[in-house]
Parts: C-alpha cells; structure tokens; sequence
C-alpha cells in the first residue's frame, strides 16, 4: 500500500526505489512485485523519473503534467496494490487493488491541489520545495516500507487523512470553476 501511495506522488521514482531493493537484495518483494527488480523496469522508470525530475520544478508545466499523469499514476496504485497480492485469492487481489487505486487517487489529488495553489505564489521556491519534498517522499515512503510495515501503513493512513482534509478544504475553491457554468446572456 505504501507504493500504492507513493504512485500517486512520483510513481517512477517509487517504482525504480523498489526495484533497486528487490534487484540487490536488500529485500524480497512479494508477489509479482519480485518484476520491478529487473533491469530494463529499473531503468526505464529511471529514465521516466528524471524526466519528471524537471518538469517538476516548472510552474504551469508540473500542473500540466499532474493532469496527464492522473490517467497514469492511479491505475499504476492498482496494479502495484495487486501485483503485492497475486500469491492470495482473487477477492483478495481486486480489494487490495481497489484499496491502491484509492490511495493513489488520494495522494494525487492532495498533491496536485497543494500545487495548483503553489502555482499562484509569485516567488519560485515554494514550487521547488513542494517538488523536492515529493521526491524525498515518493521515495522515502517506498523505501521504507519492507522494513517497517507497520509503521508505513500508520505513516500513510496520516498521510490520508491529510490529504483529505486538504481535499475538503479546498473544495469550496474547486468546485466554483467545476460547477458554475456562465450563463448565456441574450
């Protein structure tokens, strides 16, 4: 769940974290999960990340790309939440997908709300620091979690929390745009 989590972040540096631990044996991954230690899954996500790396630290462009990477990052929590769990039952693998596809969700819409307000701050380091902060915890939270599972699960279901509480303090902000369509004036 904590690479579910992490997708939604920056799916490609969680992705190639994984990789590196299953790849030299810091870890043994469950499931299907063993796969993102291959070589050619590591470096495409790293190649992947470092594109991500940049256009990250863009205003407008990181909005823009958030936007693309919402058809990319949540399905990518269900196939990583299920690919945990390709050793159980099949209901087993369709709720840990479901629960993946959810905390993806979640953290990326947390994360691309925080940055469309960041967008709007007229200095560019508050967009440098939000982004440098996903990196470090795209990865930290990835990198963690074989080794304290426990704690991860804790660490994300506050970070949930958070991400909800910032989901529904924005919206009254959000849903102006969404929802209230001009009306035509004859």
């Amino acid at each position: 769940m904590g690479a579910s989590w992490a997708s939604g972040i920056r799916l490609y540096a969680g992705v190639a974290t994984l990789g590196y631990l299953q790849h030299f044996g810091l870890t043994k991954l469950p499931g299907s999960l063993e796969a993102l230690g291959h070589p050619w899954v590591i470096g495409v996500s790293k190649i992947l990340f470092v594109g991500e790396f940049f256009a990250y630290k863009i205003p407008l462009l990181d909005s823009g790309g958030d936007l693309v990477h919402t058809f990319i990052r949540i399905p990518s929590g269900i196939v990583l939440a299920s690919m945990a769990f390709t050793e159980y039952p099949a209901h087993i693998i369709v709720i840990a997908g479901l629960m993946g596809g959810t905390l993806a969700l979640t953290s990326h819409t947390g994360k691309s709300t925080n940055r469309l307000v960041i967008n709007h701050s007229p200095e560019p380091a508050s967009n440098w620091g939000h982004s440098a902060w996903n990196d470090v915890s795209g990865v930290a939270i990835v990198a963690l979690a074989p080794f304290a599972p426990i704690f991860t699960i804790l660490l994300v279901a506050l970070l949930f929390a958070g991400s909800c509480m910032i989901l529904y303090k924005a919206w009254p902000y959000l849903k102006r745009p969404l929802f209230h369509w001009p009306k035509n004036k004859k």
